[in-house]
């Protein structure tokens, strides 16, 4: 029988998160068991019928969540999940991983970390702010003990957890990989005028930046648009923003993978300029810049956080320095007028997500370290 494998999540799981349930679904020697606190409004459809410390998503399910955050006693919950028989659990954030830290210790089975980015590059008084944050700094140092790898996306998040105290024997350089089979090369006609955004729409995904530099290249090229497809707290000041200023931008909401795919395949740019956020949020790395390269289009971004790791700069994008709008602007107009260019960068691109981000690969690489892990555990 396969060894099965608990996907911890403390929500389960935002429509942001797709890269958790494609890794989760890329696995071939593991069987993915899902477990969280509680579920989420619009949440992923997943596979499998989750464990659940509770199954509402209003006020009574974020109180049984903060309770057992003080006090992990929930004898039902645990129950089922000792009836699942996992050999591993796979925490997402660091937040998950101290959440799951009572669990692990419960079942007596290793732990492992994925850390994604604002789990640690918030600064300490946005980490207070948030109860999942204290309850993290509360366990931080049994977490390090106790777990047996610390997953980071990109290097920027290893050296960000160096920073952070984490301990450098445990961390791991893992990138996560995109499913290339969904993501690939289209012949469809592409839009010469069409730049594409996809995220949250939050501080830390630069979309303010993006409509300052809209807004330059609309007075150069009147038949620029863009479409942005994501939410978040933003919109609505993003939008009273496009339509006070006839800014060419249409918003999407949340849309599923595959429609995703199909607006990156009919853009001529993606363009999603993420910044450092005041709360310390930065990107961890971005699988939405690996999804595009993969289908190839062409990248513009800032230079910020782990960007850098998957967009190669002039050879499948185009990076400017953070916050530099009139750059972004000058690099978007570029690649929508130069052909040539556009070319290269998009058979780059192609080639760049197929060597060194396809999820097949990844995922393989990441069941070694799951065997490794298991194999090198010592049961309390």
């Amino acid at each position: 029988m396969q060894p099965r494998v608990l996907i911890f999540r403390n929500e389960l799981l935002w429509a942001s998160e797709t890269f958790i349930l494609a890794q989760a679904g890329a696995l071939k020697s593991f069987v993915p068991v899902y477990a969280g606190l509680l579920p989420v409004e619009l949440s992923l459809q997943l596979p499998s019928k989750p464990v659940l410390l509770s199954s509402s998503s209003a006020r009574l399910g974020h109180i049984r969540r903060k309770v057992y955050w003080q006090y992990p006693i929930a004898p039902i919950f645990h129950a089922r999940l000792r009836s699942a028989q996992v050999q591993l659990i796979h925490a997402h954030f660091a937040f998950g991983g101290a959440t799951a830290l009572p669990v692990a210790k419960l079942l007596n089975v290793p732990l492992v970390v994925t850390l994604h980015g604002y789990d640690v590059t918030l600064g300490d008084d946005a980490m207070e702010r948030r109860a999942e944050g204290r309850i993290f700094q509360r366990r931080r140092e049994e977490l390090w003990e106790r777990a047996s790898i610390f997953f980071c996306i990109s290097k920027f998040i290893r050296d960000q957890a160096l920073a952070r105290g984490y301990p450098e024997a445990k961390l791991r350089l893992h990138y996560t990989g995109t499913d290339l089979s969904l993501f690939q090369p289209s012949r469809s006609e592409r839009d010469p005028n069409l730049i594409l955004f996809v995220g949250r729409l939050v501080e830390k995904k630069g979309c303010s930046y993006l409509l300052d530099a809209i807004a330059i290249l609309k007075r150069k090229n009147p038949a620029v648009r863009l479409v942005m497809i994501g939410d978040g707290y933003l919109g609505q000041s993003l939008r009273e923003r496009v339509n006070a200023e006839r800014l060419p931008c249409e918003f999407l909401g949340n849309q599923p993978a595959h429609i995703v795919r199909d607006w990156m395949c009919r853009a001529q740019v993606f363009c999603a300029p993420s910044v450092h956020a005041s709360n310390g949020d930065s990107e961890g790395l971005g699988m939405v810049f690996i999804e595009a390269q993969a289908v190839g289009t062409p990248v513009v971004s800032f230079e910020h956080g782990g960007i850098g790791e998957v967009v190669l700069d002039k050879v499948t994008g185009l990076l400017a320095p953070e916050r530099d709008t009139i750059m972004l602007a000058a690099y978007l107009e570029r690649l929508l007028s130069d052909r040539s260019l556009w070319a290269e960068f998009s058979r780059q691109g192609i080639e760049n997500a197929k060597n060194r981000f396809d999820i097949v690969t990844q995922t393989a690489r990441l069941e070694d370290l799951y065997s490794a892990a298991i194999a090198e555990f010592k049961p309390a």
